[in-house]
């Protein structure tokens, strides 16, 4: 960004420029493909600039939140855009996210405007309709307001498209946030993580000088606009110059549509969750040798399966493959490892390597000191992009961002939640959670929140919630435990359909037992390691084809 000028003063580095500047310096060149439609950087930059003076004129103000409820596509991205060259913080709305959790998410934000289109415009209509607290601004990038779906929108396409292109003069500088990413919450209320502008630079520029990205690149664009995975692909492109090919959501069940997408649109760079890839294996759908622009393969949000591994490298041999670690507290991966070669045994782990550049990793005991090589310990982060911390929460801010014990200056540390060991090479193997917190098609969930949600279907007398390894698709496999209240003719369908309406999709258990009263050990708490063993025997019998004597699946 050296150099780059707006009205006569040097710009400041804020994550938007990046597109600024490839509009300025190759107007042309394509910034998206997404289906049969190619947006171009002077037309992502023009298009972006205009909505930013439609939220100013809307009263937008530098720090204000404005929420968008909308599908994968040019449009969500330039929504993204456009909130932040208004100085404000964009915060993603799933567009499969029940009303209720939405109405969580709004009521912790406040925010100043939402934007919508068709996908997500009766959803946002449901939650503003009954929302307690004041009214944002509402608006499409539709040309037309979607009335019939939501209460009266403020402004639409056609009013966006008759403003200036003109750039604008940011107030924000790097400190400032750039989001707000949800994430769940055990109370049943889901997190807001705040990650500044100086995070993603920081870690962007890193991507940049680590894995080579330059204009000549098409980098995937796999994750949900609510996954942190997806800030990677989309600035990671900008930045570069590079063409991002937002992934088709549908996809993600179509193993070989998947792999004619990665060879159709001759991607370079590929970034997902592993639950994506143990598919792409489980369907045999990568071809010998195939991808032949495929460079680098990247995995972050949960562990790959080793047998995955050795199944796309010995595919995919001329491939890079990248290990990737992270929580949403430190903006997008912390830590990296490139596979040197493919495992000799499908027993072999994968470390998550060594940590980013401006990031550091530290194994410690209970008293925050750090273990010795090979011994076990809590897992920390330290460094550049570590968040401020949860949106307007100091408590839970204060609980897990917590100051580092080796310096003297101010300086915090993050503690994961995760178990983990340090190698003599400084190497970093993760061991699993230390908590109720599991990682499940990439996605983060506190089964305590799913638990909260269960707790008030007033046709359940008691219910506990466990997660059991499946070795499949989703990694972890959420399970429920359920004791219907007196007299109460339901049936697990029932129980998740009223949950549905509570939590996401992603969230609501696979497996469902059915109790006369839950196991309890001695202290009288739900008794969790059984319950995990009950749901373990069942699923194992459920692929055997037997029967599970005494609960219902």
């Amino acid at each position: 960004m050296k150099g780059a000028v707006m009205k006569g003063a040097v710009m400041k580095q804020l994550i938007q420029h990046w597109v600024t500047r490839q509009a300025e310096q190759r107007p042309d060149a394509a910034a998206i493909v997404w289906k049969n439609v190619r947006v171009t950087y002077r037309e992502l930059e023009e298009h972006s600039n205009r909505l930013a003076a439609v939220l100013k004129r809307q009263g937008a103000v530098r720090g204000d939140r404005i929420a968008f409820c909308m599908a994968k596509s040019p449009e969500a991205i330039t929504a993204m855009l456009g909130v932040l060259k208004a100085d404000c913080m964009y915060v993603p709305v799933d567009v499969e996210c029940p009303a209720s959790r939405v109405e969580k998410i709004l009521t912790a934000c406040e925010p100043a405007g939402v934007l919508v289109d068709a996908s997500g415009a009766r959803l946002m209509g449901d939650v503003l309709r009954s929302f307690a607290g004041p009214r944002p601004f509402l608006g499409t990038l539709e040309e037309m307001p979607l009335k019939e779906n939501v209460l009266a929108t403020d402004f639409c396409g056609t009013d966006i498209a008759a403003e200036s292109s003109a750039p604008h003069v940011c107030e924000n500088d790097a400190s400032d946030g750039a989001h707000i990413l949800f994430t769940s919450g055990s109370t049943g209320t889901p997190k807001g993580v705040v990650v500044t502008h100086s995070s993603v630079i920081t870690y962007i520029n890193w991507t940049l000088r680590y894995f080579g990205i330059d204009e000549t690149d098409r980098v995937s664009g796999h994750a949900p606009l609510h996954f942190d995975l997806s800030t990677q692909d989309i600035y990671g492109a900008f930045a570069a110059g590079a063409e991002l090919h937002p992934v088709p959501p549908e996809y993600n069940l179509l193993p070989r549509k998947l792999a004619a997408f990665i060879q159709d649109h001759r991607l370079t760079q590929w970034f997902s969750v592993p639950s994506v890839l143990n598919y792409l294996c489980r369907f045999d759908a990568v071809p010998e040798n195939g991808f032949p622009h495929l460079r680098r393969l990247m995995w972050c949000g949960e562990v790959l399966p080793t047998p995955t591994l050795i199944y796309l490298m010995q595919k995919l041999p001329s491939v890079q493959f990248t290990n990737l670690y992270g929580p949403t507290e430190a903006t997008i991966a912390s830590s990296f490892y490139t596979v040197p070669e493919c495992p000799a045994s499908e027993t072999e782990s994968i470390p998550i390597g060594t940590a980013c550049d401006g990031e550091e990793l530290l194994v410690l005991d209970e008293q925050r000191l750090p273990v010795g090589p090979g011994e076990i310990g809590d897992l920390y982060i330290a460094g550049a992009g570590l968040s401020p911390g949860y949106w307007r929460d100091p408590e839970k801010t204060a609980s897990v961002f917590l100051p580092d014990p080796r310096s003297i200056e101010p300086r915090r540390i993050y503690r994961t939640g995760d178990l983990a060991r340090m190698d003599e090479e400084g190497r970093v193997w993760f061991l699993g959670r230390a908590d109720t917190q599991i990682k499940s098609r990439g996605y983060r969930i506190e089964l305590g929140e799913i638990e909260t949600a269960l707790h008030a279907i007033d046709v359940l007398e008691e219910s506990a919630v466990v997660a059991i390894e499946t070795g499949g698709f989703e990694n972890m496999a959420i399970c429920c435990a359920w004791v219907p209240a007196g007299g109460a003719d339901i049936n697990a369908a029932d129980v998740r359909t009223r949950l549905a309406e509570s939590v996401p999709r992603y969230m609501l258990p696979r497996h469902w037992l059915q109790f006369d009263r839950l196991p309890k050990n001695a202290n009288g708490k739900i008794d969790r390691p059984r319950l995990k063993a009950d749901f373990r025997e069942a699923f194992l019998s459920q692929k055997s084809g037997t029967a599970v004597p005494g609960a219902a699946t």
